[in-house]
């Protein structure tokens, strides 16, 4: 049965809970529903949503093929009853293109997420489960919005006070007008006294003056009633804005920027901005209408001064009114699309910044201009204080960093999107002690300035990035993207920049490892596989408790010390088996066939309680970026049942025959532990081979290369450690030399790889940092090079040839 099928037998919670997925991916529920059986087909799982330059072409022809989908099927829809469908699909189609063109692989995050999480629905419903972290809407929303209609009230209302009060006040200026007129007459009659006529008209006028100033007397002090009660709603209505805007700022908008934070490390997508940009509309239409209501009343006060009992509450309005406008301004320019966290130099990057009050405040009748520019930390901790007076200091350069805001007049989006952005200089600070490079932290600095109500309003808004780490050379970014890591998953609301803690407890260091490890790979880590990382964490410590989750990590445990008995870090190790696991095994991983984090000593003990042949998987604790494949097998020489372990094979030699490949080619193994059949297992990854001959003489006879062990050793199991031999044989070797007093060395930068060239421009300042531990001389390493004097790459897999299927 379908997915969707599945779906639509929600009830209760469950069926609420899916309402709610869709409500805060803002994804519509009728392009799912519609669109379900091309959904459901597509690969969403296979794009690398980690990277832009792998993911986001593969993401633009979903997105494309998506709305290609909701076309036919618009046409598909026939029927006077399904023209509203129609109707809402074409705008759907038209939503989905504006949201997510600048950024598909957003669009891929989205489905994904919500592909996982109906998944997660239906059998949590099939076992009478209720899911957790899938709430209802939240009351918080609700309140918004309610609180949004009382606004809207209170300003209706007070308008209306606003112009009773101007009719009420161009009264009174009339009355007033006659009574001046009536006292200029009285003024002439006075020197006519004697005339009969003009007694009586003097004595008329003189009645008719004190009624007018007995009715002016009456008027003013109901004017001056009328202009309390309305600067008293005013202020009902500014605690009321503030608040609300309060809410949004404070706690949506910065839920929104840690979820996009988290999502940095392979967290669920932050969501749309729409509901955001709605609220923010809002609050600025609001609080510009009650803004403007002030200027007419201090306007009527000039007209007609009168003294005001009491405190005067208007001039404390109008000033705290234009600062909330201020604040809303300058607190939703914000960056819709980070940066790269690991920023590699002369490497072009993309970034989206936007105005969530753009289209209400008419910013985009004079569009503004953006520059994009990179500071360092010390330098984002003195702008935060408004310590710097320079807003121009930067310590680096970027190209193509200045772009004009648009708008987007169907969705009402104000933005800019920098698409080819490159940092052609880094300006380093001196480091001391044992500062690394991959540990110093950028951010890019957008900055902007614009004006409102023709010129009378000016605001100059700027907005930080997520941390960056700047690299020279790809064998920095293990480094580098674990201190992104580290900063996403544990900076602390409204921190100082950037500051990190130096422990955090080890079962929020589990779900930052997990959360980058489903990303990636899709399967989440299971308890064991994160009892089996805390073990191999805390390695390097005499542990005193059975519970890991009592204990705290370091970030020197994390990714300074090196392992024990390794040249690398915890960190350099899991990191080389997500990647291996990401390019290579996320099928086999997906498929539940990959062990992996099962140390050696418990291979053992699990393989030999099963029968001969009898094989798991497990990632190599030598090689970083390795998996061995341990076996049970009989020992010819001693007739003893011994484990064995095959030489870790990394991502080279899958580039030369996968996997599932090599399982196949070895005729000793037989079954996955515990006992599936291997071809069962892995049989529908294998590769096929063409049996067919040459259709003519001329052609060319493929071949096939096949994975082969030599003659098994006879030493036992016991002594077997993962340390790299050949990677075709079964191996058995001494413990790896001690570690080194640095997580990382020279072999990181593998210049076994690289000819002159590549060191020239990897080296194009006077030295070159893997991390901070080893600077290298330039002259140094090209006369090494030259010489012969440095490491060459490893022996290449041993291989035998397959010629049309037998072997040779």
């Amino acid at each position: 049965m379908s997915l969707i099928l599945q779906l639509q037998q929600l009830q209760g919670d469950s069926l609420q809970q899916l309402q709610a997925l869709y409500h805060s991916t803002q994804f519509p529920m009728e392009v799912r529903y519609y669109c379900a059986q091309w959904i459901e087909s597509q690969n969403w799982t296979g794009i690398d949503v980690e990277s832009a330059a792998a993911g986001e072409p593969a993401a633009n022809v979903l997105l494309q093929q998506m709305i290609q989908q909701i076309n036919l099927k618009v046409n598909e829809l026939t029927g006077e009853d399904m023209f509203p469908i129609r109707l809402k699909l074409t705008d759907f189609s038209r939503d989905l293109m504006n949201r997510f063109s600048s950024n598909p692989l957003n669009f891929v995050r989205t489905i994904r997420h919500c592909l996982e999480q109906e998944q997660q629905l239906v059998s949590q419903a099939a076992n009478g489960e209720q899911l957790e972290g899938m709430m209802p809407i939240p009351d918080s929303h609700r309140e918004i919005e309610s609180a949004f209609q009382q606004l809207k009230w209170l300003t209706q209302d007070t308008e209306k006070d606003l112009s009773e009060q101007q009719q009420k006040q161009e009264l009174f200026v009339f009355q007033y007008q006659e009574t001046l007129r009536i006292q200029a007459r009285l003024n002439q009659l006075q020197h006519d006294g004697s005339n009969p006529q003009k007694q009586m008209e003097k004595t008329q006028l003189e009645t008719r003056k004190t009624e007018v100033e007995n009715m002016l007397q009456a008027e003013a002090q109901q004017l001056l009633k009328m202009r309390i009660e309305l600067a008293e709603k005013h202020k009902q209505t500014f605690q009321l804005l503030a608040n609300v805007q309060n809410r949004v700022l404070e706690d949506e908008l910065i839920r929104w920027k840690r979820q996009q934070q988290l999502a940095g490390i392979g967290g669920p997508p932050e969501g749309t901005l729409d509901t955001l940009q709605c609220w923010c509309e809002a609050l600025a239409e609001l609080t510009w209408q009650n803004r403007q209501q002030i200027k007419k009343v201090e306007l009527l006060r000039q007209q007609l001064p009168m003294k005001v009992p009491g405190i005067d509450l208007l001039p404390e309005l109008n000033t705290s009114i234009t600062a909330l406008l201020s604040t809303l301004v300058t607190s939703t320019f914000i960056i819709e699309k980070q940066p790269p966290q690991v920023l590699k130099k002369e490497t072009r990057f993309s970034a989206s910044v936007r105005l969530l009050v753009g289209g209400k405040l008419n910013v985009h009748m004079n569009p503004p201009q953006v520059k994009a520019t990179i500071i360092s930390e010390v330098q984002a901790k003195a702008l935060l204080n408004n310590e710097s007076s320079n807003l121009n200091e930067t310590c680096g350069d970027i190209l193509n960093n200045c772009g004009v805001m648009e708008f987007h007049r169907d969705t009402g989006v104000l933005n800019v999107t920098f698409r080819n952005m490159s940092l052609k200089r880094i300006r380093r600070a001196d480091r001391r002690g044992s500062e690394f490079v991959t540990e110093e932290k950028f951010t890019i600095l957008f900055q902007s300035q614009f004006t409102v109500a023709s010129g009378e309003l000016v605001f100059q808004v700027r907005t930080m990035s997520l941390p960056v780490v700047v690299i020279v050379h790809g064998n920095q970014e293990s480094n580098a993207l674990a201190t992104v890591l580290w900063d996403n998953a544990f900076a602390e609301p409204g921190r100082v920049p950037f500051v990190v803690p130096d422990k955090v407890p080890w079962n929020e260091m589990g779900k930052a490892l997990n959360s980058k490890f489903m990303a990636a790979n899709g399967r989440s880590l299971s308890q064991e596989n994160l009892q089996y990382l805390s073990i191999k964490a805390f390695s390097s410590q005499n542990l005193q408790s059975d519970n890991p989750s009592q204990l705290s990590v370091s970030w020197s445990t994390f990714n300074r010390d090196p392992l024990p008995g390794r040249t690398f870090t915890f960190w350099k190790w899991f990191h080389g088996v997500l990647e291996l696991t990401r390019k290579h095994l996320r099928q086999s991983w997906n498929d539940g066939t990959i062990m992996g984090f099962v140390s050696r000593t418990q291979a053992q003990d699990l393989l030999l309680s099963k029968p001969n042949g009898t094989f798991l998987l497990r990632f190599s604790d030598s090689e970083i970026g390795g998996i061995t494949i341990a076996w049970v097998a009989q020992d010819p020489q001693t007739n003893e049942r011994q484990v064995w372990n095959l030489q870790p094979f990394t991502a080279e030699d899958f580039n030369i025959r996968t996997l599932a490949d090599r399982i196949h080619d070895l005729p000793h193994l037989t079954n996955l532990y515990p006992d599936i059949p291997k071809d069962t297992a892995f049989g529908n990854l294998y590769t096929p081979i063409d049996e067919e001959p040459p259709q003519n003489v001329d052609s060319y006879v493929s071949t096939v290369l096949v994975c082969k062990t030599p003659k098994m050793p006879t030493r036992p199991a016991s002594l077997m450690t993962d340390n790299p031999a050949t990677p075709s044989m079964v191996h058995n070797e001494p413990l790896s030399p001690p570690s080194m007093n640095q997580g990382h060395t020279m072999d990181d930068l593998s210049i076994g790889n690289l000819d002159e060239n590549d060191l020239s421009s990897m080296l194009q300042d006077d030295a070159y940092d893997d991390g901070g531990h080893n600077q290298l001389n330039i002259d140094e390493l090209l006369t090494g090079l030259n010489t012969g004097g440095l490491t060459a790459l490893p022996t290449p897999t041993s291989t035998s040839i397959n010629i049309g299927g037998p072997k040779v």
